[in-house]
């Protein structure tokens, strides 16, 4: 779809992104900044609960964790969690290195601090967090992105604790790993502008560009996630949570277009054929019998265990269940996952796909029969027992209602191929109420002030910087601006006279192939780069030699630069052994020089680059291979 298409349908996208804060201590207590891999040293069972609000209110979300009634594992470390993470003490005084960092981001972002912090509770009861609510901390309000589409407005930038690590998730249980659990982490929320998914994808780098330019950062998978509120128009908010890959948004954004497009093509075609919401009815039929001598596995094992047939008619739905939405994706399989996420179930069958699965067309006719359903009506069945198969099938018919509005708001999660899966309801406006615990920040004047004063360079600036100073290609600049290795590279070119875009394709070219060879770079300590560059800088080596010699080091990672350079014997030759070398393959390829001409220089150069790969510059050697060629060709013309 072209982006204009997206403006005309109006789609809005706003964005939240997370980003891990790279300080000492935890939020709200000295814990370290550290993820553990060692088995814990304490495991804690507990169970989660809502309450209500100030407001006298329940959150729906939180209400939906609690329904699925599952028991939560918290794995506890001595040196990277204390009473804290527990619940077991009251937080302590907000970390003042984060909220630095955090006000300089939004300065950054040219967002306008708060007068005071005040740290609010918001209910989480996914067992997350152990308190059952996240603190979190407005800091800054109204920043600004620029973008050539139109600038984009950043609404809130927030302070808060990190969540407790995910570990194993079964249905009636999920363990938690408490390392993760309160390390600082930013938010910041942009106001539903975006018009394009491309645009997205250039607020959300931008974004990541003036938070890592702080150098203050967490970076690797899991440190940074973004949260997509995607609509179109006569569409609704659908947020996205989760994503950690930057290029993955453009495409989890054109699905979720095409799921509401095609949603509300479904609601138009329900409108057309005059269903009316009441004709959805909470009737749930048992039909065990129809099934009792079938031939389907699916059943047949259910029934062996004690479970039951239950089935739901939905007037005029025939064909709709099967519409695709998304890739591979159905209305069915949003309905499945409903009656998956309320009931635990396997999931549900229903007519558009029948028969399958050793359902027989017999019993689909004694299936309709039961239920008085005519030639326009669909069926769903679930196999369980009774009482998960009635709340299976409440779930279907709440979804069933919900395709006559067209797009439901809710909480969606990625799948692999960018597509999405119904995660829970979307939060309510009762989630949110003062922390006690922690006195509230004055933001002075004067504090401000000093922090503008001690703000990093604009990414914009770093770019102009590295194409002007060092002459980096655009490209190149904005690659080593993104770079995770940003920091080795700048340290480098400050301090060893090297090529700085030889540096700059080293650490994001080279190393790069070489992951994608199989090796692990990460074994190539920075150490190991500054020696390579030191020796290419005295001219010992040839900048060829360098991606051997990384090669080697990720195999070795023991052995210094220079016993790889002596093992591969890859001291720099001479000009003298280079020339020597080119006479010998020039008189083996007379022939080649006889009837080419100067047209010989490619293949000529070639042979001699094999001969003395990784021990000379290529320019060097050209140069020697073109004079050499020259002066013979002028020989074999006199003769």
């Amino acid at each position: 779809m072209k982006e204009k298409e997206y403006v005309n349908m109006g789609l809005r996208v706003g964005l939240e992104i997370h980003q891990q804060l790279d300080t000492e201590h935890k939020l709200f207590c000295k814990c370290p900044t550290i993820l553990k891999d060692e088995k814990p040293q304490i495991i804690i069972e507990r169970k989660l609960r809502p309450t209500q609000s100030e407001l006298g209110e329940i959150d729906p979300a939180a209400l939906f964790e609690y329904r699925r009634g599952r028991k939560y594992i918290y794995e506890v470390y001595e040196d990277a969690t204390c009473l804290v993470e527990l619940d077991e003490e009251p937080p302590h005084e907000l970390n003042p290195e984060a909220l630095e960092i955090a006000l300089k981001i939004a300065l950054m972002l040219k967002a306008k601090p708060v007068d005071e912090v005040h740290v609010m509770r918001k209910i989480v009861i996914d067992g997350s967090n152990t308190t059952g609510f996240q603190r979190t901390a407005i800091i800054a309000l109204d920043g600004e992105i620029e973008d050539e589409e139109g600038n984009i407005e950043v609404k809130t930038i927030c302070l808060e604790e990190e969540a407790a690590r995910k570990i194993e998730e079964k249905e009636d249980k999920v363990v938690y790993r408490l390392d993760r659990l309160g390390i600082p982490l930013i938010e910041i929320a942009t106001t539903p502008n975006i018009k394009t998914p491309s645009q997205a994808k250039r607020v959300a780098l931008k974004i990541g560009q003036i938070m890592r330019a702080t150098g203050k950062v967490k970076r690797g998978i899991g440190t940074i996630r973004q949260d997509l509120n995607i609509s179109i128009r006569d569409g609704a908010r659908v947020e996205i949570k989760g994503v950690q890959e930057l290029n993955l948004i453009p495409k989890i954004i054109e699905n979720e277009v095409q799921r509401q497009r095609e949603l509300l093509k479904i609601r138009d075609e329900l409108v057309r054929r005059g269903v009316k919401s009441e004709e959805i009815k909470n009737e749930f039929i048992d039909v065990t019998d129809i099934f009792k001598e079938t031939e389907s596995k699916i059943i047949l094992r259910k029934l062996r265990n004690g479970g039951r047939v239950y089935a739901l008619k939905l007037p005029k739905f025939k064909g709709l269940l099967g519409w695709e939405i998304q890739p591979n994706r159905r209305l069915a399989t949003e309905m499945s996952e409903r009656a998956k996420f309320w009931a635990r179930v396997g999931g549900i069958i229903h007519t558009d796909e029948l028969p399958k699965y050793g359902i027989t067309r017999k019993e689909m006719d004694e299936l309709k029969m039961k239920l008085k359903a005519n030639e326009m009506d669909a069926i769903v069945i679930v196999v369980d027992d009774e009482k998960k198969c009635i709340e299976a099938l409440k779930a279907v018919a709440d979804r069933a209602r919900e395709a006559l509005k067209g797009v439901p708001e809710e909480t969606r999660a990625i799948n692999p191929d960018g597509t999405t899966h119904y995660s829970r309801p979307m939060p309510g406006a009762a989630r949110m109420y003062p922390e006690t615990d922690v006195r509230p920040i004055v933001l002075t004047k004067e504090y401000l002030d000093k922090l503008r004063r001690e703000l990093p360079e604009h990414p914009e600036e770093t770019i102009r910087r590295y194409i002007e100073n060092y002459k980096l290609s655009r490209k190149l600049a904005e690659e080593m601006l993104n770079s995770p290795r940003r920091m080795l590279f700048e340290k480098m070119v400050n301090e060893i006279n090297v090529d700085p875009t030889l540096i700059a394709s080293t650490l994001e070219y080279t190393l790069n192939m070489l992951k994608r060879e199989g090796k692990n770079i990460e074994k190539i300590r920075d150490n190991h780069l500054k020696d390579i560059f030191k020796l290419i800088a005295k001219n010992s080596i040839s900048k060829e030699a360098v991606p051997d010699i990384l090669r080697w080091i990720a195999d070795h990672p023991d052995k210094t630069v220079n016993e790889v350079v002596k093992e591969l014997g890859l001291r720099k030759m001479t000009r003298e052994e280079i020339e020597r070398i080119v006479k010998i393959k020039i008189e083996e390829n007379m022939n080649i020089l006889k009837n080419r001409k100067e047209k010989a220089f490619g293949i000529i150069m070639g042979i001699v680059m094999r001969e003395v790969k990784g021990k000379a510059d290529g320019k060097t050697v050209n140069e020697i291979v073109r004079e050499i060629i020259k002066k013979k060709l002028k020989t074999i013309q006199e003769n």
